[in-house]
């Protein structure tokens, strides 16, 4: 929300360029040390494959559960209210 349509606009100019280091940093951090997909339907298709479905709740109720809470702290608390 913050970085790529807040509507004060303060970070609009390169709102694209935090959210692809931000992408390209966990490619290449989470990537490597995990195998982490940021899609769960990306991670989906391999375990159905392999069989493997050990931490199902990381990929399937993180994002979820992140986005909500990311959400309501930009709402409630780093948005200006209108005075």
């Amino acid at each position: 929300f913050g970085t790529g349509i807040d509507p004060k606009g303060s970070f609009n100019a390169v709102g694209g360029m935090a959210i692809g280091l931000t992408i390209a940093i966990d490619i290449m951090m989470g990537g490597p040390l995990t195998g982490a997909a940021m899609n769960p339907a990306r991670w989906f298709g391999p375990a159905v494959v392999s069989g493997f479905f050990d931490n199902w709740y990381v990929y399937w109720i993180g994002p979820f559960l992140g986005g909500a809470v990311a959400g309501l702290l930009y709402a409630y608390v780093f948005l200006e209210k209108p005075r």
